[in-house]
């Protein structure tokens, strides 16, 4: 079971202050956050791409390789690169490259985004935004494993005898990730390529979320990847904890009230009982994680946003040191107990490595 946390980059102000971080600062603090990440214990740290304002993160890449020169051992990741507005070749350079800067710790998640001016931006149109996502990612999984690719779709300029540059490390693409919050098509998609699915599950009731998993874990199974309880799932969340309810109630309400995209809808109190969202005790926020195998099945990445909606870069990595105090080691415990063998882990690139050479042996 992987931990991790994931960022959007958002530079909103501080409601409780009024004060907004420059660029700068909100993008040197995420690298302070992954640094974090890493030396509490995290397996995973993600960051999200936006081209829009008040969003700093728009190239995920050069983010994540700076992050892997000053890392050692946290898996880079994303949370999402947007399959339907980049270029599928700029993305099998870019991930390839960044995989072998990091010395194979990278994998990504794939998604449409959900920022419909994004489109045109980048000579799309949203309304074509699934059949996008569908034939770029068939480009991009080709280019990763055939060394020299002739393609013809209905997105781009055809491609003759291409061969994408560098290589990925050791013969082994990035694992991928499809992200979704709503659809039943990206879900399938995961499933029949035999990639991971990661729900962030945290802007609806958890009933969708139970049926958009489980269709995607029926599919995995219908292709013929393994098992439905063998598919590749992901969850996401966030918390705001301090030793005691009422403390982090009080503190996280403006942030939460102000939120655009949580603010003027649902209480607090209304939206944690609906979603993965916790704010209270560390020990509320183990009893609802540990929730989610009950409502998901056994999964293997968790990763939980903590500093966006104007929070101070020192107020999220105070929670970052509360997760590994008081939270992380009996996650990582409970979570473990009862996990049957035959479930996979979270996926590393040196075990796909030996799956790849091991099946090769086998030929």
């Amino acid at each position: 079971m992987q931990f991790g946390i994931f960022s959007i980059g958002d530079v909103f102000p501080d409601p409780t202050t009024g004060e907004r971080q420059t660029e700068h600062a909100r993008i040197k603090g995420m690298v302070a956050l992954a640094r974090k990440a890493e030396e509490i214990g995290l397996d995973v740290f993600a960051t999200g791409e936006h081209h829009n304002p008040p969003y700093v993160p728009s190239s995920p890449t050069t983010l994540l390789a700076n992050i892997a020169a000053h890392t050692e051992r946290i898996i880079l990741s994303t949370s999402t690169t947007l399959i339907t507005t980049n270029d599928p070749v700029k993305i099998a350079e870019d991930f390839a490259m960044l995989q072998h800067l990091a010395d194979g710790r990278v994998d990504l998640m794939l998604g449409r985004g959900n920022t419909g001016p994004v489109y045109p931006w980048f000579g799309q149109d949203i309304r074509q935004g699934i059949p996008l996502a569908i034939e770029n990612y068939a480009l991009l999984h080709q280019l990763w494993r055939q060394e020299t690719v002739d393609w013809k779709g209905r997105f781009r300029t055809p491609l003759q005898g291409f061969t994408s540059t560098p290589r990925p490390l050791d013969g082994v693409p990035p694992f991928v990730w499809h992200g979704s919050v709503r659809s039943p098509e990206i879900a399938e998609q995961a499933a029949f390529y035999g990639d991971g699915f990661f729900a962030n599950h945290i802007f609806f009731p958890k009933e969708h979320f139970v049926r958009l998993v489980e269709l995607y874990r029926t599919r995995y199974a219908h292709y013929g990847h393994g098992t439905a309880e063998q598919a590749y799932v992901g969850l996401g969340g966030q918390f705001f904890i301090r030793r005691n309810s009422q403390d982090a109630i009080r503190e996280f309400r403006p942030y939460f009230d102000s939120s655009p995209i949580y603010g003027g809808g649902p209480s607090l109190e209304d939206y944690q009982a609906q979603t993965p969202l916790t704010v209270g005790s560390p020990e509320e926020m183990i009893e609802k994680t540990l929730a989610f195998r009950e409502h998901f099945g056994h999964y293997q990445r968790q990763l939980f946003l903590v500093d966006n909606g104007g929070l101070p870069l020192k107020t999220a990595l105070e929670q970052l040191d509360l997760l590994g105090e008081y939270v992380l080691p009996v996650l990582r415990k409970e979570f473990a107990n009862g996990r049957p063998a035959e479930i996979p882990a979270g996926p590393t690139h040196a075990e796909r490595v030996a799956r790849a050479q091991s099946a090769e042996a086998q030929r």
